[in-house]
């Protein structure tokens, strides 16, 4: 593991907006900013070693979406060709299956849960001693990102829907420890 879990959650509250970068035109603008942390939501299983090897010689430390790579599967061997053929600090994903076999390889392990209602966020309080690091969506909830973030021992990473600096502001002192966006914008904030 190229970096540690505890200097990791230190580099997230360091540096809490995360650049989410879906396509090679964002991974560039990610690059210019002062973003030290990278999700990389796009790519195939042919190109995810190059887009991850631009991201590393920045100096960035970069995590890929399992789920969202063309070519992966819900399989636990997508984390061990993440591990195997790539330099990536770690994976997230939503299967608890990824997950484990992430931490099992030393990758750092982001599990992302959709809070849609009850339900799923009794889901995440079962489910949160597994991973490193708890990313919900949408990040737009102070309210239930504040229930969460007394109810777990987890960092949480507030993503989707985050389009403003105030919707950044909101999701950090709701209690949050970082945030992810696609928004090119608030990337620069």
């Amino acid at each position: 593991m190229a970096i540690k879990r505890s200097e990791f959650i230190e580099l997230l509250q360091d540096s809490p907006v995360i650049a989410a970068v879906k396509s090679d035109e964002d991974l560039k603008k990610a690059l210019s900013s002062e973003c030290a942390i990278i999700f990389v939501l796009y790519g195939t299983i042919l190109n995810l070693g190059d887009i991850i090897n631009k991201a590393k010689a920045s100096g960035r430390i970069v995590f890929v979406h399992a789920d969202l790579i063309e070519g992966l599967t819900g399989k636990e061997i997508s984390a061990d060709f993440i591990a195997e053929t790539t330099k990536a600090d770690g994976v997230i994903s939503t299967r608890n299956n990824i997950i484990r076999r992430a931490k099992e390889l030393h990758l750092l392990a982001i599990q992302r849960f959709f809070l849609l209602d009850s339900l799923a966020f009794s889901n995440v309080l079962k489910q949160a001693n597994e991973p490193d690091v708890i990313d919900i969506l949408p990040g737009t909830m102070p309210s239930v990102i504040s229930r969460l973030c007394r109810q777990v021992r987890r960092p949480v990473i507030a993503s989707g829907l985050l389009t403003e600096k105030n919707d950044i502001i909101a999701a950090l002192d709701s209690g949050a420890t970082a945030v992810s966006t696609t928004c090119t914008d608030l990337w620069f904030v």
